[in-house]
């Protein structure tokens, strides 16, 4: 089975941490948590309201971080997921953020984003030529790095795989999980 990273902080969207970590966990994989220090995280819940313009934000769950980002040792992972929420806007300005994805973009190794956490990808300077999902809004965000945004639930590129938000959950994962066990390690 494969060992995961899962790169987050304060205010991720709950769903778009707890889903993969635990459907990660379901199939057998090791998942540790990456923040900026090790401590338990407040996540935040995005929701959608009518008559508001954008999403709205309540208090999620409550998780512990397995590891701070600055311990990380991307060698020792076979794949990353960075879940959305406002965790990325500033995560994404970690040195340590940005060499744990260059490295997993550089080695090819499978690699899920979601809603905002192309703005990791962004900042680490691999998101180029690239084609990504992304919350709508960041459309033009995606682009300015070189990217091109798709509006899509699963966009697959190579052994990248993003989607726009939680509600692409199932579409996402199943993506994802399918590259996962394509490139899965041999056990011995």
């Amino acid at each position: 089975m494969a060992k995961v990273l899962l790169l987050t902080g304060d205010a991720a969207e709950s769903l778009e941490v707890m889903y993969p970590y635990q459907r990660l966990l379901e199939d057998g994989h090791t998942v540790d948590i990456a923040a900026p220090t090790v401590k338990k995280l407040q996540f935040v819940v995005h929701d959608f309201v009518d008559g508001f313009d954008t999403y709205t934000e309540k208090l999620g769950y409550t998780w512990p971080a397995d590891v701070a980002f600055a311990d990380v040792d991307p060698a020792d992972y076979d794949a990353l997921v960075i879940p959305g929420g406002r965790a990325p806007e500033y995560i994404r300005n970690d040195a340590d953020v940005k060499r744990i994805v260059r490295h997993f973009a550089e080695a090819d190794k499978p690699l899920a984003h979601l809603c905002h956490g192309p703005l990791c990808l962004a900042s680490a300077g691999v998101l180029s030529g690239r084609r990504s999902a992304a919350y709508p809004a960041l459309a033009p965000d995606v682009e300015a790095a070189g990217g091109t945004f798709v509006d899509d639930e699963a966009v697959v590129d190579g052994s990248m795989v993003s989607g726009r938000a939680w509600p692409d959950h199932p579409a996402w994962m199943r993506a994802f999980m399918a590259i996962l066990h394509e490139r899965e390690p041999a056990t011995a």
